[in-house]
């Protein structure tokens, strides 16, 4: 297991050695002072190195001998690479996230990580405090106390740097105008100046970040959390398409963003699940919300009315989840990856009601592109929490077969190694498979087969931190490794923070089971 040691005490030429890296130049020029001071300086140095190390070592000799539960090493496991990625991929008390990272070069990227790939380290940090608080509740403090407090005050440090990608303007949407203060695709060099104007902000990027911050309000019930989500929430709900064809029925579909024509799995089914939480806060609630819709009887009036929150959200949640799977489910039983081929053409359009202007809907005529595994990953969750709130057969139903297309599509068994599933790791595939994984646990507790999907998880975890464990990060690719060639090894902030959410989801799962002593050789036969 990687130990995250205080580099900050040491010097770079003594740092690489410890990683049997040594940086040549630096050596050369420590390695000129006179030998008596290298040598009295090299004795401290080691002896705090190993009494950290010593030390340390015993902690995790001390947990692990303590522990025969795998629910408590997956927890431990994700927090090491959760603080492992937060010194490597982040800078200054800003937070600003850098993109890429080579741990055999040691280089870091200049290139800053997208709002999208930032939400990447929350949904981790929420994870972990999930697990904890999990374990907590189980009589097992010895986590709890050694990192909790600690992780309530990084995801509100998060959350905080994170406003370096708000900003503020104002949209004609398909029933207002209205300025809105959300966050941009890209950074900012100041908070609350990103340029969020057009295509610069999208609605999955407010989505993700909608599903952490209901994550974090139930774990801290601190209402600005909630307050924020519920801000979120009704500018991507603006977008959703009200307009009306000639039978009087909504088009629907949310644009992937306020720039945008076509619309995507992943601009609708990620906020199924949050509204479907936001329903269960405001349930038996008199709170009341603004609903914006258009008169059904001239197909053109823009009206509004008010509605309880609680029937609000969930009636939401349930027309956005009807019309992905309406129009995205293909024939293999999963989802593509949009709405397109336009007509007449793929621009914005609008109409003039009343003298005011308003969006139009633009004509899409098929679903286009990749299946992708999280957009099966987000169905799976909503198709879980609505069967929990409605207790609809048809979600459960729905769920358990859209469990077995997604298992049977994408992961490929013996591709790579025997007993083994690969899934896609190229492009952003490593993080979309985690979201994959938390559809599945998430449909676990109604269908016992989720259990062997997830172990095919925990194996290709398990190997990639057996065999390719490199200064405490893992390779994009889990069961092949690094490329051999080293210059080729950049590895992506959001893999790694991926990796420990899905650790982290594993370890919640895990704590629902009966205990396992740890091993990564469980089964996933009969598949």
């Amino acid at each position: 297991m990687y130990l995250e040691a205080p580099r900050d005490t040491l010097p770079k030429c003594v740092e690489a050695s410890c990683n049997n890296q040594f940086k040549t130049t630096a050596m050369i020029k420590f390695c000129q002072l006179p030998r008596f001071l290298i040598l009295s300086v090299l004795v401290v140095l080691l002896q705090l190195q190993c009494i950290n190390w010593v030390s340390l070592k015993a902690t995790e000799k001390s947990f692990a001998v303590c522990s025969q539960d795998r629910g408590d090493e997956n927890l431990f496991r994700a927090i090491q690479l959760i603080d492992r990625s937060m010194a490597t991929y982040f800078a200054d008390e800003e937070l600003k996230m850098y993109r890429f990272y080579n741990p055999f070069s040691q280089t870091r990227s200049e290139e800053t990580a997208s709002v999208w790939m930032y939400s990447s380290a929350i949904e981790a940090v929420n994870a972990v405090l999930n697990g904890l608080q999990a374990q907590q509740k189980r009589g097992d403090t010895r986590l709890y106390n050694a990192y909790y407090g600690r992780y309530v005050e990084l995801i509100a440090k998060l959350y905080t740097n994170a406003a370096y990608y708000l900003g503020t303007f104002t949209l004609t949407s398909f029933t207002q105008h209205k300025e809105w203060t959300v966050y941009a695709v890209d950074r900012s060099k100041e908070k609350g100046k990103a340029n969020v104007e057009g295509i610069f902000n999208v609605y999955d990027d407010q989505m993700w970040l909608v599903k952490e911050l209901l994550e974090t309000y139930h774990l801290t019930g601190k209402e600005n959390y909630l307050k924020e989500a519920e801000y979120l929430t009704a500018y991507i709900l603006d977008g959703w398409d009200c307009t009306l064809d000639e039978q009087g029925k909504e088009h629907g579909g949310i644009p992937w963003g306020p720039g945008y024509v076509t619309k995507h799995a992943c601009s609708n089914a990620p906020i199924i699940s949050p509204l479907v939480t936001l329903h269960e806060i405001y349930k038996n609630k008199s709170d009341q919300i603004t609903k914006h819709y258009i008169s059904t009887k001239d197909k053109l009036t823009r009206l509004s009315k008010i509605e309880l929150k609680s029937d609000f959200y969930l009636h939401y949640a349930q027309r956005i989840y009807e019309w992905q799977k309406d129009n995205l489910l293909n024939d293999n039983g999963v989802y593509a990856d949009m709405m397109g081929d336009c007509s007449p053409a793929c621009s914005i359009a609008y109409e003039m009601v009343q003298g005011k202007q308003y969006r139009k809907n633009t004509v899409l005529n098929k679903a286009v592109g990749t299946a992708f595994s999280y957009n099966c990953g987000t169905m799976l969750s909503a198709a879980a929490d609505l069967y929990r709130v409605t207790k609809s057969e048809k979600y459960l139903v729905e769920g358990k077969t859209l469990a077995d297309a997604s298992f049977n599509y994408f992961g490929k068994l013996g591709q790579q190694i025997p007993g083994y599933y690969s899934y896609a790791n190229d492009g952003f595939n490593n993080w979309f498979n985690g979201v994959l994984l938390k559809g599945f646990s998430s449909i676990y507790p109604l269908y016992g087969k989720a259990t062997l999907f997830m172990d095919s998880f925990q194996k290709n975890l398990d190997y990639g931190y057996a065999n390719f464990l490199v200064d405490g990060l893992l390779p994009a690719d889990l069961l092949a490794g690094w490329p051999a060639d080293k210059n080729k090894c950049n590895l992506e902030a959001m893999f790694m923070f991926a990796y420990a959410t899905q650790y982290a989801v594993l370890a919640q799962t895990d704590m629902t089971r009966p205990k396992i002593a740890a091993s990564s050789n469980r089964s996933i036969s009969g598949q």
